[in-house]
């Protein structure tokens, strides 16, 4: 890694990132997807391009890792990569093995994740990833051995730079601050880094940081696209030494960049903490509701393109929560494939039928509607041996949902479409579903989705057009699955109802703290049991799109058996 001498005083590096959507372990799809992007730098004359970490198996491959063919054929992809580039240095992540360094028949189970550095036909070196990131969605010390040189710089066109791969450069202390320390005079960072709520915000900040603590351009390269629950958001960055923003990249679009960086012989600034400045004056980054909204759909269309899925199958209910699913199902896949079932009960009223054909005209779908009355009833008659002499009660409540769970995957298996279960955060929190029928579905967009934000994204749809209907928006939530009910019959209003679960889940806040911040400590109680005996459900659950710090799934793991907590 031989380091340049002093710059100018004035030096330009021409930097290329392709912010692009691999596919977990596609091997080949994602190395064509490499070399596009080569092809592409090398006509834009750049010194340097950077692709996402991991980004040739995909990111994250999980026990994908654990196979030595896997990894064998990955670095197989990598020669083939390095032999065809030409002058532009390319960095791009992949997995290596940890204790030879580098070895084509993976002969080592001990694997790195690992930027490549390429160019002029040849793999000139490999950095391998210091910070291993096991908290919350991460699992990498797992699998991963972390790198030994955090100092690690490569010269490009006559230009110490730093590369660094995602955690590398949260901590404040990391990687690139050594990098800074032995004479690099950019720092590069790629990354897999999945969005939440916030997210951008925090990392803007936190780059900005970095960039005034070593007085050294940043430039920040993230992927795109959806992978099972996660979102890949994009918006990578780049900030000048003072920590400005200089350029960020489009969210939850694949896009490639070229910027022009002016590096300076100016000495790195202490490791001091530093306030963070304000951004520049740049295009506006997208309001929460609208970031929200296109990491669902996002994350919706990548599962359905990526598992060769090509319809959707949506129970509408005339509620907002079976309406929001469904319109999310056409923005992200087109109307022609979406289809529509209403299937009305005896406890149905006749505006939620309406609600929903006036709903999928708007959207252009198709609308089915499939009276289950006489299949209900037939139940009651074939149960009413063991039944009799019980009141109605939540059995027969929850045969209707199991009536309608069995006939949407009845139409799945005729006609081949994927089941969207329509249930929200809220619900699935709490136990307010039903096993087996409105839980049914292979992947339930909303899940990650508190009952209240479902309201303000779906006006937060309706502002450019009204395509769910007023009535759906503005009805009293009800299961309709007995005369006259009410989701406030089970539950507390869901503006009292989220916050609880915002703070116990996603904040992991003890019930007694919840009730000192002046929340009724009876309510409080009632949810947190409701939250904790429910895990079994969840856990039978369809995945769906993560858009909070903690949803349920890989982010939060419980054990089903338990006692004193």
């Amino acid at each position: 890694m031989p380091l340049a001498g002093s710059l100018s005083s004035m030096a330009t590096l021409r930097v290329a990132g392709a912010q692009i959507n691999p596919t977990v372990g596609d091997i080949s799809a994602n190395k064509r997807l490499i070399l596009d992007a080569m092809e592409w730098a090398e006509s834009e004359a750049v010194d340097v391009l950077l692709l996402p970490e991991l980004v040739l198996c995909g990111y994250p491959p999980e026990d994908l890792l654990l196979r030595r063919g896997f990894v064998a054929r990955g670095l197989s992809a990598v020669e083939e990569i390095a032999a065809a580039s030409e002058t532009v240095t390319t960095i791009f992540g992949f997995v290596d093995c940890a204790r030879s360094h580098r070895t084509s028949d993976a002969s080592s189970r001990l694997i790195s994740n690992a930027a490549a550095v390429v160019r002029e036909g040849e793999f000139v070196g490999a950095y391998h990833k210091t910070l291993l990131p096991n908290y919350g969605v991460f699992d990498e010390a797992r699998y991963f051995v972390p790198g030994n040189k955090p100092d690690a710089i490569w010269e490009v066109s006559g230009v110490p730079v730093g590369v660094s791969v995602c955690e590398d450069i949260w901590s404040v202390d990391g990687p690139p601050v050594e990098q800074a320390a032995r004479g690099a005079k950019a720092l590069l960072n790629i990354n897999g880094s999945p969005y939440h709520v916030g997210k951008g915000i925090e990392r803007a900040e936190l780059l900005a940081r970095a960039a005034q603590r070593t007085g050294l351009p940043v430039v920040y390269l993230n992927m795109v696209g959806g992978q099972d629950e996660l979102v890949f958001d994009g918006d990578s960055m780049v900030f000048d030494e003072s920590g400005s923003l200089v350029y960020r990249a489009a969210q939850f679009e694949e896009e490639r960049f070229v910027i022009d960086l002016h590096l300076s012989d100016s000495p790195a600034k202490t490791n001091e903490e530093i306030p963070f400045r304000s951004e520049p004056s740049l295009a506006p980054r997208m309001s929460e509701d609208a970031e929200v909204y296109r990491a669902l759909e996002t994350g919706l269309r990548d599962y359905f393109t990526k598992n060769g899925f090509r319809e959707a199958v949506v129970g509408l209910s005339g509620g907002i929560d079976s309406a929001l699913t469904c319109t999310l199902a056409v923005d992200a896949l087109g109307p022609k494939v979406v289809h529509g079932i209403s299937m009305p009960s005896r406890y149905s009223s006749r505006g939620s039928v309406d609600d929903s054909r006036e709903l999928a005209r708007r959207l252009g779908c198709d609308f089915d509607v499939l009276d289950i009355d006489n299949v209900f009833s037939n139940y009651l008659e074939t149960l009413s041996p063991i039944f009799i002499g019980n009141e109605e009660g939540v059995a027969e409540e929850n045969l209707q949902a199991r009536i309608r769970g069995a006939m949407l995957m009845a139409i799945s298996n005729k006609f081949g479409g994927l089941v969207l279960a329509t249930g929200n955060k809220s619900e699935m929190a709490v136990g307010y579903a039903t096993l087996y029928g409105d839980m049914a579905g292979g992947f339930a967009v909303l899940k990650d989705v508190l009952k209240t934000r479902v309201y303000r994204i779906a006006e937060w749809r309706n502002n450019t057009f009204e395509v769910i209907p007023r009535t759906i928006i503005e009805k009293p939530p009800s299961a309709e699955l007995r005369p006259d009910q009410l989701d406030t019959d089970f539950l507390p209003p869901y503006e009292v109802l989220d916050e609880i679960l915002l703070r116990y889940i996603e904040l992991d806040a003890d019930p007694g703290d919840i009730a000192a911040e002046g929340f009724d400590e009876k309510t409080v109680q009632q949810i947190v049991r409701m939250v904790d005996r429910n895990e079994y459900k969840r856990n039978q659950s369809a995945l769906g799109v993560k858009i909070t710090k903690k949803a349920f799934g890989k982010d939060r793991r419980l054990p089903i058996t338990r006692g004193g907590v």
